[in-house]
């Protein structure tokens, strides 16, 4: 119900890991390999995946409670981004708005126009409403297939990339250590709120697609 989507002091907390959590990253990487940082920076400030309420309800977790953090966490990427990303890497023909625009692009179809529909249908459409009720689960296998195909699109980049080797595995190391202290920090400050699971699926769940693209639209492609 929409009456469920309300903000909560938690969600506030996980905001800020989001956007301190990614500078903390960059700032404690850089100097080391600028690339493994933007990696890291990357993993931290992309949003919560669209389907990560589906994999929180299977775990016994607050859907709601994910689904306010999703649409929050997106927004604030949308913000975020275009604000951080230029002083990393600067792009003189894209301004704040531009940036914006094209996020909020890439955001919309995936997870506000879907949620508005949902919302039309259950209010005007209640039949077809309770009819797709049933399937709900269905997300988690679209959810399954995406991922696998994500996958062997970065396999191939891998493949195909000239870099160095070792980078790469720097660059896969940074980003197993940042979703491993997202999880452990989500359920953390879930736990003190009595939602572990719904916590640790917020942070440790990205949307992978969009962070892939915001590397390669605003970053250096590799990371």
């Amino acid at each position: 119900s929409p009456r469920d989507l309300k903000p909560k002091p938690l969600h506030l907390w996980l905001l800020l890991i989001q956007i301190g959590g990614a500078l903390a990253a960059y700032l404690l990487l850089y100097r080391f390999d600028k690339i493994v940082a933007e990696g890291a920076m990357v993993c931290v400030i992309c949003p919560t995946a669209t389907a990560a309420a589906v994999i929180t309800s299977k775990l016994g977790g607050s859907a709601a409670s994910l689904t306010t953090y999703t649409l929050l966490s997106n927004i604030l990427a949308a913000i975020a981004v275009p604000l951080i990303f230029p002083l990393v890497e600067p792009h003189t023909d894209v301004t704040f708005g531009i940036a914006f625009l094209k996020i909020l692009s890439k955001v919309f179809p995936l997870l506000l126009a879907p949620f508005f529909i949902a919302l039309l249908f259950r209010y005007y459409i209640p039949r077809l409403h309770k009819f797709l009720l049933k399937y709900h689960t269905s997300a988690f296998y679209l959810w399954a297939v995406a991922l696998t195909i994500v996958m062997g699109q970065t396999t191939r980049s891998l493949v195909n990339s000239t870099a160095d080797v070792t980078v790469e595995m720097l660059i896969a190391f940074a980003g197993l250590v940042t979703c491993c202290l997202q999880f452990y920090f989500g359920k953390r400050i879930g736990s003190a709120y009595n939602d572990r699971i719904s916590a640790g699926q917020a942070l440790g769940q990205k949307n992978t697609v969009l962070a892939i693209w915001m590397a390669v639209t605003y970053l250096n492609p590799l990371s």
